[in-house]
């Protein structure tokens, strides 16, 4: 059976302009396309078109999306299987998060204060699924899953102090970041008292730490764009770069 593209967009919901757009970058291509230029889509491409909505459900990236379903690997079962895991895990987030705003107007109809703690554990619970999404494959791959559960379950425990402290030093390691690229030396005083808060910061969430696992991270920092673009964003451009080389430093010592 095959399906025009208008046929294809009343299936799937997805307009028209969507689906030439697709097939302009290469994400999903027609079965074929007529002289006239009319393009037909058969079973494969409509199973295809599912998965793509998939990852776009999760907000991913359409050039992520398309890496995924181009790879020579990929397999159909096996990607649905992974979706479903996805989707609960977010179900199971939203229904934390609802659960949190019924609790806060429950709290406020019956005049009956909420702790803190519950206020905060369904933001902690996003914070951590949104950290598994961007680099959960990278530092699980890197540290192991026992590692990175006790860190997101060392998260989870925090208090709202804790929470607060955490990323008030996180803002203060920004600031002196900045002064320190100021003067260009990665291995000055101000630099070390960079790498010093940044180790601070990371304990707040690490079960333990180690000077190996600090120069390891640095390393990833520079290698993975997502990282560089955290820290360029919130610093100057080069912060990443610069916060690496202090750490290096800090840690060789």
């Amino acid at each position: 059976m095959e399906y025009t593209i208008q046929e294809l967009a009343n299936l799937s919901g997805v307009s028209t302009r969507t689906l030439r757009y697709y097939d302009e970058i290469g994400l999903l291509k027609p079965a074929r396309t007529n002289e006239a230029g009319y393009r037909f889509y058969r079973q494969f491409e409509v199973d295809m078109l599912q998965q793509i909505l998939f990852y776009r459900a999760l907000d991913m990236k359409l050039s992520t999306i398309q890496d995924i379903v181009q790879a020579p690997n990929f397999q159909h079962f096996k990607a649905l299987k992974a979706h479903q895991a996805a989707l609960l895990k977010r179900k199971e987030q939203l229904e934390e998060i609802l659960q949190t705003v019924e609790k806060t107007i429950q709290s406020i109809e019956e005049e009956q204060p909420m702790s803190n703690e519950e206020k905060f554990k369904g933001f902690k619970e996003k914070l951590i699924a949104d950290n598994e999404k961007q680099y959960g494959q990278e530092i699980r791959e890197k540290y192991g899953d026992e590692t990175v559960d006790a860190s997101n379950a060392k998260l989870m425990n925090m208090t709202e102090q804790q929470y607060q402290e955490m990323q008030q030093l996180e803002q203060q390691m920004f600031e002196r970041l900045a002064e320190a690229m100021e003067l260009g030396d990665a291995t000055s005083d101000i630099a070390m008292e960079v790498a010093e808060l940044h180790k601070r910061w990371l304990s707040f969430t690490w079960k333990e730490y180690s000077k190996e696992a600090h120069a390891g991270l640095a390393q990833m920092y520079i290698a993975d764009e997502r990282f560089a673009a955290y820290y360029n964003e919130r610093s100057v451009a080069g912060a990443v770069q610069f916060l690496h080389d202090a750490i290096i430093a800090y840690t060789s010592k």
